[in-house]
């Protein structure tokens, strides 16, 4: 069954590659190179779902199936490979985790949801995002929705969660980067892209990953059967919650969220303050990275840092000032991470620890952050030209490697 499963996943979630043509003009070119794919495609809803590149399978190995039915037995374990997972379900990771928690929460019968509705929009919301990104692509979505459902189990929020909850977080998780163009908002801001305009250089990238859902969900009509005061309440919490990972409102949320901490007037029996907490919770779960196993935190930083890279070398093509950890001659990766971790990661995890009492999965994911960040430090003070990568993952010496322990943390 769950071959079967994964094979219908695969064959609905392909997608086609696309081609642009080249345009000349300066202006023209940053527009052509931050097309977003969404405004460039017929309506889905007029010509089915896409078909298959040419070369591509359309159904997977039987042995590649049994391997992915496997790894979903353990998708609420925190050493999750999602690179294994992408490469075993044919680059199609994030339908069909997606398909499988809907699956184990019974969402599709609680809300009634036609199951081919379902499979057009997580195959639109895949497809959109941008394979070619080294971070913000499908696999990220993928792995932050993974990082979601750990952190929804969590025993201090499990309980008194409810069906729309358990759909608004793992929704808001899958689509929270839809559509990112692999450049940073004050680019969008300094190049005058018709985004900044429209979303007055406030929360522009959020507010597009949302509207795109948005467009999608209708397009698609998986909530068409729903009251329409249900389906716009469901628009608007998915909002909430994607335009919270906006990391400009990293310390608006942290001071809140410490301060419910500190007074302990956190009452989960509320609407409001589980929405409060699914939003810590996607913020978490939108940067765990260094809470990983070193081998997959890694990976993670570097292809975080090669789309960063790549602004700035965007940047420097066109003469502008190139921005923030960009210039790969000056912004390492340790130097980066070692940032990234001090006054963004663990400010945050050390409060979700307290939330959680704690639980088992906080400490090894505080566990993990504390020996990333003194890897990284160790390689930031070893001889190196700044901006270059880090070792091949073949010379890894790695702080996690061998470590048996919390192989299985949940």
């Amino acid at each position: 069954v769950s071959c079967i499963f994964l094979a219908f996943c695969s064959n609905l979630s392909s997608a086609s590659l696309r081609s642009t043509s080249g345009v000349s003009g300066t202006r023209r070119k940053v527009k052509r190179l931050l097309s977003f794919q969404r405004y460039c495609h017929d309506s889905r809803l007029l010509r089915g779902l896409v078909p298959c590149a040419p070369g591509s399978l359309h159904f997977l190995d039987d042995d590649y199936l049994g391997q992915a039915a496997h790894m979903l037995s353990k998708v609420g374990t925190w050493n999750f490979d999602i690179f294994l997972f992408d490469r075993l379900t044919n680059g199609n990771s994030l339908v069909t985790l997606m398909c499988h928690l809907f699956n184990v929460y019974d969402l599709v019968h609680h809300f009634q949801l036609d199951m081919v509705k379902l499979h057009r929009f997580l195959g639109m919301v895949q497809e959109d995002y941008h394979s070619h990104n080294p971070y913000h692509n499908a696999v990220h979505a993928a792995d932050v929705t993974q990082a979601m459902y750990c952190y929804l189990k969590e025993p201090r929020l499990a309980e008194q969660l409810s069906p729309l909850d358990v759909f608004l977080g793992l929704m808001a998780a899958a689509a929270h980067d839809v559509d990112h163009p692999g450049v940073n908002q004050p680019f969008l801001i300094k190049t005058k892209h018709h985004l900044a305009s429209l979303y007055q250089n406030t929360s522009v990238l959020e507010s597009h990953h949302w509207r795109s859902t948005v467009g999608m969900l209708r397009e698609s009509g998986l909530l068409s059967h729903l009251p329409a005061d249900m389906s716009q309440d469901i628009e608007q919490q998915l909002g909430s919650l994607i335009l919270a990972t906006d990391i400009s409102r990293q310390n608006e949320f942290l001071l809140t969220f410490r301060e419910h901490l500190d007074n302990q007037d956190l009452d989960l029996q509320l609407a409001s303050h589980r929405h409060f907490i699914l939003q810590i919770a996607l913020k978490c779960a939108d940067v765990c990275n260094p809470c990983r196993v070193w081998e997959l935190s890694r990976q993670w930083s570097e292809r975080v840092c090669e789309e960063f890279y790549r602004q700035g070398d965007l940047e420097r093509q066109f003469d502008l000032e190139i921005s923030p950890l960009c210039n790969q001659q000056a912004d390492s990766v340790p130097a980066v991470q070692i940032g990234f971790i001090s006054y963004i990661a663990e400010p945050l995890f050390e409060e979700w620890q307290r939330f959680t009492e704690p639980s088992a999965l906080s400490r090894t994911m505080l566990g993990h952050l504390h020996k990333n960040k003194a890897c990284w430090s160790s390689r930031r003070c070893a001889p190196s030209s700044p901006g270059t990568r880090t070792d091949s993952p073949d010379e890894e010496p790695g702080p996690e490697a061998g470590d048996e322990e919390g192989e299985d943390t949940p």
